[in-house]
């Protein structure tokens, strides 16, 4: 058992995931006071790692952390000491800072103890960022839409989602209305206008034939979309897809969709929760084909359980010949809230391996089929540590999901679980306003949700 003591009191909840880095849960324990001020410094089988008094910077004690791990595990880390969400934003921060890319390199792999092929891919995934030209605009916002529902709940999902009949979603759709509308008001009051309309989930194409042309119509009839650059709506789920579904999407306007296998095995499917197979996925991709998006994404999981490293290599392959114009590679991500968490503790520990060489067959095969990293995030829980990439063919990355990695921009959300971010560009702030996720709570309190933005956004 690993025993080991921070000295400092400040931001101990970095050095707490660095920790889960290089050890299971179930192999070290966090001790809460000084071992050697209490007299319990040894102890039969222990090895007690306590951090020097002189280390007070933070990132001098992530560094002396890595490093004394990495002495006792042998293990190296791709990331370092990185733990936060949003490492394309820290690369052009140092970038801009030190004045070159070659510079800000050499900082991310030796002061930030960065893989040099994960050091790479930030740098690549900033250049296409910059060929995208964001101009900042205080009045452009990104607007989002959540719809809570889905046919099925996913073992590893933790987000909002609910499995209802379709006929009970009317009572969250007219309070999302009541939302929308009180939006639609404000923005014109601020002379604000959207950059970037998205439509998530959940699944919206969860929604009946008819709610769904319903809700795009009042959508349309309640906001100026003529500025709008980019407009998606997920149709993550195959068996929710229909061509009237398809039909409506694209009349209102939005140019992308989402169409989300996660794995193209079967046996996965089923033990994953899905309601489709593998055929589904392909007559879906097809029917949308046919409506002439400029845009389907379709999402792939690293790490599911019982999966081989050929298991996904397959699913790439066939996702590949379908030739989407973005392909999104997740690591899983087990949450305390999700089925598999509860099941299986050090999950992400050990599936460590074998999600590393998942993504490099992946990073591989879609570079030579002509896609580019676009955007990268990472979260709590990953298994092995690793990270989340949109790839896609030049020219068809998503403006959506730059900006909220960038954080450069207000963000409005509707809807249970929506999360809007007020930017504030003089401070270069961010403050969050949320709604409850619950979508039954939200229909009760969706007075409350519209007066938490005005006090907030507005």
């Amino acid at each position: 058992m690993y025993k080991i003591w921070f000295n400092r009191g400040e931001n101990p909840y970095e050095l707490r995931e660095m920790v889960r880095m290089f050890l299971p849960a179930s192999a070290y324990e966090i001790l809460e006071e000084d071992p050697w001020e209490h007299g319990s410094a040894s102890g039969a089988g222990d090895l007690l790692i306590r951090m020097p008094e002189e280390i007070q910077d933070k990132n001098a004690g992530k560094r002396w952390l890595y490093d004394e791990l990495s002495r006792y595990t042998g293990k190296k880390p791709d990331w370092g000491i990185l733990t936060g969400v949003r490492p394309v934003k820290l690369t052009g921060d140092l970038i801009r800072k030190m004045g070159s890319k070659d510079a800000a390199y050499s900082c991310l792999t030796g002061e930030y103890r960065l893989d040099p092929d994960k050091a790479g891919l930030l740098l690549s995934t900033w250049d296409v960022q910059r060929e995208m030209k964001f101009d900042f605009d205080e009045k452009a916002v990104a607007l989002y839409i959540g719809i809570p529902f889905c046919p099925s709940k996913c073992i590893y999902c933790s987000f909002p989602s609910y499995q209802i009949p379709t006929e009970d979603m009317e009572p969250y759709l007219k309070a999302l209305r009541l939302e929308i509308a009180y939006v639609s008001r404000k923005m014109k009051e601020k002379g604000l206008r959207i950059e970037s309309l998205y439509i998530g989930g959940g699944t919206p194409t969860s929604l009946t034939e008819e709610a769904l042309e319903e809700l795009l119509s009042f959508v349309e009839s309640s906001f100026d979309l003529s500025t709008v650059r980019e407009y998606t709506v997920e149709a993550g789920r195959p068996d929710t897809i229909t061509s009237g579904k398809l039909e409506s999407i694209k009349a209102h306007g939005a140019q992308r969709i989402s169409i989300n296998p996660q794995s193209m095995k079967q046996e996965t499917l089923e033990k994953i929760g899905r309601k489709h197979g593998p055929q589904q996925i392909r007559d879906a991709f097809q029917m949308a084909e046919k409506y002439g998006f400029s845009a389907i994404n379709m999402d792939l999981i690293a790490g599911l359980p019982d999966e081989e490293p050929a298991d996904f290599e397959m699913s790439l392959r066939e996702v590949l010949a379908m030739r989407p114009e973005n392909i999104t590679i997740h690591t899983l991500a087990l949450k305390r809230a999700s089925r598999l968490k509860m099941v299986e503790e050090d999950y992400n520990y050990h599936q460590g391996q074998k999600v590393g060489e998942m993504l490099e067959t992946a990073a591989a095969l879609l570079k030579a089929a002509g896609y580019r990293p676009y955007y990268l995030y990472r979260q709590k829980q990953m298994t092995g540590n690793f990270e989340n990439v949109g790839y896609a063919l030049p020219g068809c990355e998503s403006i959506y999901n730059v900006r909220i990695m960038e954080e450069d921009q207000t963000i409005i959300a509707m809807g249970a679980g929506g999360i809007s971010k007020r930017f504030w560009p003089e401070e270069n702030r961010l403050e969050r306003i949320a709604n409850v996720s619950n979508y039954e709570i939200y229909i009760q309190r969706v007075d409350e949700m519209i007066q938490r933005k005005e006090k907030g956004l507005f």
